[in-house]
């Protein structure tokens, strides 16, 4: 998805897991993915690094679709995530 199309979606479900550490973000984006509808999506914040990488691989391992990354201008990455099943 390009970076104007993230910019315009409105998340179902917002998980704030900045100033979490790995594996935080990560367990907090399944917790989240799973509150919301199959097709809906999820807004992880993030300030850890490494979650830029590893959400999008668990999303695709587990039947969900990562439709992209932007990164805010406080220093934080915003992840969107399509519940898939």
């Amino acid at each position: 998805m390009e970076i104007e199309e993230l910019e315009d979606i409105t998340a179902d479900v917002v998980a704030d897991a900045r100033g979490s550490a790995c594996p935080g973000p990560l367990l907090e984006a399944k917790k989240s993915v799973g509150s919301v509808s199959v097709g809906g999506v999820v807004e992880i914040r993030s300030s850890d690094p490494g979650s830029r990488g590893d959400i999008p691989v668990w999303a695709e391992r587990v039947g969900h679709e990562c439709l992209g990354v932007l990164r805010a201008e406080e220093g934080y990455d915003r992840i969107f995530v399509r519940r898939g099943k």
